[in-house]
């Protein structure tokens, strides 16, 4: 995990915001966090049920082809995929290719698990490139305890790139040798950066994978709310969600609401360069070995009404570069406990930092 030294000092004292900020700030605060009803065209009325394509779900027999061809078979106008209860063997490394105006409808107890392999990029679900599309139910299960290789950290239990108006929600996601869910962009016609644009994820839960729950790389408009994010370790930074783009384009207007944040081995909640207009709001994020909330670079952030426990190395860190930072009506309990879980291990902000407001509805109960 980058971790640029910098000495923190105690964050300075609130100071007022501007109309212009407080309007806009309160406007956003009414928006919901996840915004799945909006309405997208259509989809087809068309029902495919996986088994009707050669799919067992006994967990041995390879069903990828089977998952492909009814997806395929889909006609233009799109419909739904049905996979019924069961354990589905899927090869990452031809993954299930998600396509345009589909309902990928998982039964509560289908599980996709993942073909041992070694290679260190494999996707179970890819979904590149692909609009409204929506992904419900199921769960994906890894295999970074049975990884045939030590080399990588991209196997990803679920790709979006490039992609618009995805919902995923009520999905359980574990074991991954990579993330859990990976967000971000690709690239298009001359090189160009296409972000991925309008993502929902609801009622997600990613456990237990190797390198984060979640990133949020290139991309605009991306809404996480009532999710789970825990347990991640075994490849930097080992975050439960990291707000990341890669060089190149930007992640831009970034919600995460009401989620639970615990026991990662890096920081709970990363937010890192070219990242900007991202809220924090509402959200458990406690027991990670690292920050609760890492700020580094970073840019008109919001983190307002979190409950911030117990984290190894502190509650809420801005480094050097963050600026326009908002911090208001968060609880902040013993973080840093090796250290007796000082003050200033609560809320630190480097010196380098720029315009950081404080609220005095913060909360110190220790």
């Amino acid at each position: 995990m980058r971790r640029p030294p910098a000495r923190a000092r105690m964050a300075p004292r609130a100071r007022p915001e501007a109309g212009a900020d407080r309007l806009r700030r309160a406007l956003l605060g009414v928006l919901p966090a996840a915004w799945c009803a909006l309405a997208w065209p259509a989809r087809g009325a068309a029902r495919i049920d996986v088994r009707a394509h050669g799919a067992r779900g006994d967990g041995r027999h390879d069903d990828t082809a089977a998952f492909q061809a009814a997806i395929d078979a889909l006609p233009a106008a799109g419909g739904t995929v049905a996979v019924g209860a069961g354990d589905y063997l899927i090869d990452p490394l031809r993954s299930v290719r998600l396509r345009n105006r589909m309902h990928l409808r998982m039964d509560a107890r289908a599980r996709l698990l993942a073909r041992p392999n070694a290679a260190p990029r494999a996707y179970v679900l890819d979904a590149t490139g692909v609009e409204q599309v929506e992904i419900s139910g199921g769960a994906i299960v890894g295999e970074r305890d049975r990884h045939q290789g030590d080399a990588g950290e991209w196997g990803h239990g679920l790709m979006i790139r490039a992609a618009a108006q995805v919902t995923v929600r009520d999905l359980h996601i574990s074991d991954c040798w990579g993330d859990g869910i990976s967000i971000g962009g690709a690239k298009g016609a001359g090189g160009r950066i296409v972000p991925s644009r309008d993502i929902a994820l609801l009622r997600v839960r990613c456990i237990g994978n190797r390198r984060q729950g979640l990133t949020i790389g290139r991309s605009r408009r991306v809404r996480v709310d009532d999710s789970e994010f825990a347990d991640t370790g075994g490849a930097l930074p080992g975050c439960g969600i990291d707000i990341e783009p890669d060089a190149g384009d930007i992640a831009h207007d970034v919600v995460i609401a009401g989620c639970r944040v615990r026991g990662n081995r890096g920081a709970g909640i990363q937010l890192y360069k070219r990242s900007s207009l991202i809220r924090v709001r509402d959200c458990t994020i406690e027991a990670n070995q690292g920050h609760g909330v890492l700020v580094i670079g970073a840019s008109d952030c919001e983190i307002a009404g979190n409950r911030i426990r117990r984290n190894g190395l502190g509650g809420l860190a801005l480094r050097p570069g963050s600026a326009d930072v908002a911090v208001s009506g968060n609880e902040f309990v013993g973080n840093a406990p090796k250290r007796g879980s000082p003050r200033s291990a609560q809320l630190s902000v480097a010196p380098e930092a720029r315009d950081v407001r404080v609220a005095a509805d913060n909360r110190y109960p220790d």
